[in-house]
């Protein structure tokens, strides 16, 4: 056989099991390496296009966002312009105790405390001690208006007439004194207020009782004047201490008489100056006239002698019973600022305002006072708002306004400290709690309302044309668009009150353009 017959019989034979194995195994292979290198191809093509971008399409993505607009709906409700702050519960009336101007009588330069009674918390009635400086006592007394001076007898005024009112309720009647008249009758009435604490009044004239004495001694020398000239044996009659009562012992002359006869009155009326002769009546008149200007000057001596009620003495207070708030001193140190804090009166709160709120604010409106601490509400109103800012005292010795007492809150600027702003009181409809005092709480005032319930939009929603009307831009469900006119009215908290110029054409639900917003391009993912 040849070879070329050998090569065909051997292609033509049968594979054996183990060669047609091993070839089904390498086709496998070839086809995998296909099917991952058309994968991978696939892969790198999807790559490519996401990574590689044309000039246009990079142009596209990176241009602004077409605008959408943003709606609200209209609302119909009562709306309130709304001012807040922070305020501090306090007294009523809150008075700083400070007697500067004590007078001991005894020369001390500093005037010290001596006594303290009370502490904190505890109460003071009408007519109470509440203090002694430099051995002199401070009380109370129930009234409204603060001393403002020295009260003596002969003074009169609303001050006096308050103080008459005060004694009196205090059971010390002012007998026949007129209203407002510093009589013997309130003199009478003080010096049993002032015994009844402890204590004697300081005199209104301290000289000792010199005025009144030396007055005394000058009615009786021209009552003598009087008697002198009145007698028959001459004008200058006997010299005074001289005579059978004087202390010069001498005997009157011959026919004369010590004193006038039965019936010789007569000669000190009219016809005396003709019985002693032209010049003897001359000296008599004159030594009338004496007399009365002695008894008038003795009439004012008596009127001004009596008890005082110096300032630094008296605390009045127009709400009583009151309570010692805090008490700043202590038995033995000098005065050098409030001894005490009194506190009478209902809570109110107070706050300062700024020149800006002061403007929105006024008395009369809605108040809404909150407490964080006991997380409750109440009602209110604006009692007061300052036309002249207060100042902060400053720390240390302060000159007093009203020595004696200084009603908290009562100055006005120019007392030296920093501008605490405009004073604003608020006063509950209802008394507030006890444990409210001191409390700093939050003050929400309602500074403008409207007449009940009205339509109500955000203040974006507004605007005005080139024609100066205002107008709102209603949408309706399908996305179109119309103008409506509108007037406006109240505003606060970021929206407006109001009122189509057409009736009808705007109600409660209707929605209106209060913006734009950006709304993603077509084809861009989010």
């Amino acid at each position: 056989m040849s070879e070329a017959e050998r090569v065909v019989e051997r292609t033509e034979a049968p594979a054996t099991p183990g060669e047609d194995r091993g070839g089904l195994a390498r086709g496998r292979r070839v086809v995998l390496a296909v099917v991952g290198g058309a994968a991978l191809m696939a892969v790198g093509g999807l790559l490519a296009t996401t990574l590689v971008k044309s000039p246009a399409q990079v142009a596209a993505e990176t241009g602004p966002p077409v605008q959408g607009v943003l709606t609200a709906d209209v609302e119909r409700r009562v709306l309130a312009q709304t001012v807040v702050m922070r305020g501090t519960v306090v007294a009523d009336q809150s008075v700083a105790v400070s007697p500067q101007g004590v007078r001991s009588g005894e020369g001390a330069s500093t005037a010290l405390v001596t006594k303290l009674p009370l502490k904190a918390g505890d109460p003071v009635t009408a007519g109470r001690l509440i203090a002694e400086v430099s051995g002199r006592p401070v009380f109370t007394l129930h009234g409204a208006q603060p001393m403002y001076r020295d009260l003596k007898p002969g003074s009169t005024g609303d001050d006096v007439a308050q103080l008459q009112q005060a004694l009196r309720e205090l059971g010390h009647g002012t007998g026949g004194d007129a209203r407002g008249v510093f009589g013997a009758g309130t003199k009478a009435a003080l010096t049993a207020h002032y015994r009844a604490i402890g204590y004697e009044p300081l005199p209104a004239v301290a000289d000792g009782g010199a005025a009144m004495k030396a007055a005394r001694e000058a009615v009786r020398s021209a009552t003598w004047a009087v008697e002198d000239a009145s007698s028959p044996t001459g004008a200058a009659g006997p010299p005074e201490g001289t005579g059978p009562g004087g202390k010069g012992g001498a005997a009157p002359g011959p026919g004369a008489s010590a004193s006038p006869a039965p019936g010789a009155g007569a000669a000190t009326g009219a016809g005396a100056g003709a019985a002693l002769g032209p010049g003897a009546g001359r000296e008599l008149a004159r030594a009338r006239q004496a007399l009365g200007e002695a008894r008038a000057a003795l009439a004012a001596a008596e009127a001004a002698d009596g008890p005082m009620l110096p300032t630094a003495e008296a605390v009045f207070l127009s709400s009583l019973p009151a309570r010692v708030s805090s008490v700043g001193a202590r038995a033995g140190s000098p005065v050098s600022g409030p001894v005490l804090t009194l506190s009478g009166g209902e809570l109110v709160v107070e706050a300062y305002l700024k020149d800006d709120k002061r403007q929105l604010l006024r008395a009369g409106m809605t108040v809404v006072i909150s407490s964080e601490v006991s997380g409750t509400d109440a009602r209110g109103t604006v009692a007061a708002v300052a036309t002249e800012p207060s100042a902060a005292q400053p720390a240390g010795p302060q000159p007093q306004q009203d020595p004696g007492q200084n009603p908290k809150g009562g100055g006005t600027g120019g007392s030296g400290g920093a501008d605490l702003g405009y004073r604003m009181v608020v006063r509950a409809d209802r008394p507030l709690p006890a444990g409210f005092a001191g409390q700093d709480v939050r003050l929400t005032v309602e500074s403008a309302a409207t007449d009940g319930e009205a339509l109500v939009v955000p203040v974006t929603a507004v605007s005005a044309g080139a024609d100066g009307r205002t107008v709102v831009t209603a949408v309706s469900a399908e996305g179109t668009q119309r103008r409506i006119e509108v007037r406006t009215g109240t505003s606060g908290d970021g929206f407006v009150a109001v009122t189509p110029t057409q009736a009808g054409a705007l109600g409660a639900g209707t929605k209106v353009v209060i913006g734009v917003a950006p709304r993603e391009t077509r084809g861009k993912s989010k």
